[in-house]
């Protein structure tokens, strides 16, 4: 009979039982985002602190921290919501020291995948981190040769799940069986975490060591922002985009939501009133017909748009056992207790899986092939170049935002399947430092994905489609779904580059894109089918009223006149946000500078609830 795992109580003791089995150099392969196992990571990280003769060289991605609130207003609205908003979740010791500059020469974190925007100017974060397709993440962990496998379970009766991470810890366990690997598996219990099947399930006894903790930490929950008119536009542009019986990729985000939530509208009949209202052309595009095959979800990452599809049935296409295959997921409470809650049989049907298998067609393309008919793998990007190239994870001086993840993996796999489409979604402008500008551009940035691989860009203008298209196709097309105030400079850069005919102009039908025409085609449809949080948010209703108050406040904060404007609106009506003002602790100011927050603050209470904010 196999020999079960070893347990533990004490996380101190699992530590340096691991260290004695293992010796003084640990190698450990620590899975990206949930399933990290703190409890235990934390007590090897004060052992090797502890002991400098410890070496610990950990290979991860998506370290996940809770927000650390910068400036007055940030505090005042974060601070009290913390564990409502974000969970109790644990800090992660190697992390708060690497911020700090603290972390010890014996401790060494080399990430490929980084939360978004956390460790701009991080140096050893930025100098340490890997750039790798997630799909060959596994390969570059093993060139370091693990001997330790760390890993969040769940369990039932005799068997474990590796639930929200099977993403590369599936692959490993499989080497462990026959034999290429013989690192040691130490996993942590946790009873939030919902048992899924797929190769996420395994037999208990194939874990050498398990830390049941006396007190389980609470799940790390990740909060949903606002669908703003930008995102819902572009998700209602990307529902055209999408056959009935066809396989879908989403990722995480207020565009993510918004194409759910249009793909539910149009299952019901719904979307079709909205398509014939917009303004903007639908290149060609039209499926707007409810589902009567279903959909079949493959993503490395399961969403809530996913799992939203899933319940309500539009994801339901049966393909090799599964309605959906997905590589890993961190979400909100209310996603890990719905998975909970749900029939084992129907979330069977949910199965998890190594990105190997998601993100790839090697290892059985015959039947992934069949599988993945009428692919559409939507993806966001920070930036794209009037010639095709996506940036998506880093800037243009070369500080990594976050990273490649998956996103070439499921570009190249359209690009292959038969009829896949590949589908990169931005909203056409961002506030920079310096201003509004323009998210389609001109000049060369980082390449995320490379312009021979264009294919298709949705902007909240509309749908370019670049594939196959000559330079001057693409930049035209591209120049169509702009922000009207940039297509002018971007025209003139593209002529001058001899991209483009000199005579070209932007067709009549495409010089009105502006927010005003985007409000006045979405403004019917927002307080019925295009809700700011169509599933659901942990912000209470004054709280969802101060999100574009303190937006606008925030982009107001480099100019005086601005501010000031604002501060003498809200003079006049400070009496009519008493609760959003007792929210964050200035219903009674009592210095100068917190009057005149309060004055602002109740201006862009009123501009935001009464006109809306357009730009």
């Amino acid at each position: 009979m196999p020999e079960a795992p070893t347990r533990f109580t004490d996380a101190e003791a699992m530590a340096r039982e691991i260290v004695a089995r293992l010796g003084k150099d640990l190698r450990i392969g620590l899975p990206l985002g949930l399933g990290k196992p703190v409890t235990l990571l934390n007590a090897l990280t004060r052992l090797a602190v502890e002991n400098p003769e410890l070496r610990l060289t950990i290979f991860t991605a998506l370290t996940l921290e809770r927000p650390a609130p910068s400036g007055d207003m940030q505090k005042r609205f974060l601070d009290p919501a913390l564990d409502r908003l974000f969970g109790a979740y644990p800090q992660i010791d190697y992390a708060a020291m690497l911020r700090a500059g603290t972390l010890p020469a014996n401790i060494e974190v080399r990430e490929f995948f980084f939360l978004a925007g956390r460790w701009l100017g991080v140096a050893p974060a930025q100098q340490d981190y890997i750039s790798v397709n997630y799909s060959h993440a596994r390969d570059v962990l093993l060139a370091h040769e693990p001997n330790l496998i760390l890993q969040l379970v769940a369990e039932d009766e005799d068997r474990l799940s590796m639930s929200c991470n099977p993403d590369i810890t599936a692959d490993l366990m499989a080497m462990r069986r026959d034999g290429r690997l013989t690192a040691l598996f130490a996993g942590e219990l946790n009873p939030e975490l919902p048992f899924m099947e797929g190769e996420a399930a395994f037999p208990g006894h194939e874990a050498d060591m398990l830390l049941d903790p006396p007190e389980p930490f609470e799940l790390f929950s990740a909060v949903k922002r606002p669908v703003d008119d930008a995102a819902h536009a572009i998700g209602l542009h990307v529902s055209r985009l999408v056959p009935d019986g066809g396989t879908l990729q989403i990722g995480i985000g207020a565009i993510g939501d918004a194409v759910a939530q249009a793909l539910l509208l149009r299952d019901r009949g719904e979307v079709a009133e909205i398509h014939a209202a917009s303004p903007f052309p639908g290149g060609g595009f039209a499926e707007d017909a409810p589902f009567e095959t279903g959909l079949y979800g493959v993503t490395e990452m399961l969403v809530d748009g996913l799992l939203q599809l899933f319940e309500s049935g539009v994801i339901r296409r049966d393909a090799e056992g599964a309605a959906i295959h997905a590589g890993f997921f961190v979400e909100s409470r209310d996603f890990y207790a719905r998975l909970r809650k749900m029939p084992p049989e129907k979330r069977a049907k949910i199965a998890m899986a190594p990105v190997s298998y998601t993100n790839t067609l090697l290892g059985g393309e015959a039947d992934r092939r069949a599988a993945r008919q009428g692919a559409r793998f939507i993806n966001s990007a920070m930036k794209v170049t009037l010639l095709g190239a996506v940036n998506s994870d880093t800037r243009a001086e070369g500080q990594v935002v976050s990273g490649v993840g998956g996103q070439h993996d499921f570009v190249t796999q359209a690009h292959a399947l038969e009829d896949g489409r590949s589908i990169i979604t931005l909203p056409a402008t961002r506030r920079g430092s310096g201003g509004l500008e323009s998210n389609i551009v001109w000049d060369n940035l980082p390449e995320t994905v490379p312009r021979h691989l264009r294919d298709v860009v949705v902007t909240e203008y509309g749908i370019a489609d670049l594939r196959g298209r000559s330079d001057a196709e693409v930049v035209a097309a591209l120049l169509n779904v702009a922000d009207s105030r940039f297509q002018g400079k971007l025209l003139e850069k593209a002529k001058a580059a001899w991209k483009i005919p000199s005579g070209h102009e932007i067709p009549e039908a495409h010089r009105t894109n502006l927010p005003g025409t985007l409000g006045r085609w979405l403004r019917p449809f927002r307080s019925t089918w295009l809700p700011d949080f169509p599933f659901g948010t942990d912000f209470d209703a004054t709280e969802r009223r101060l999100l574009p108050a303190l937006e606008l406040l925030a982009r107001s904060q480099g100019s005086r006149r601005q501010l000031l404007t604002l501060a003498a609106r809200g003079l006049r009506q400070r009496s009519a946000y008493g609760d959003e003002l007792d929210r964050m602790g200035l219903a009674h100011p009592t210095s100068l500078r917190d009057h005149l927050t309060a004055a602002a603050l109740a201006g862009a209470l009123a501009q935001t609830t009464h006109s809306g904010d357009a730009n």
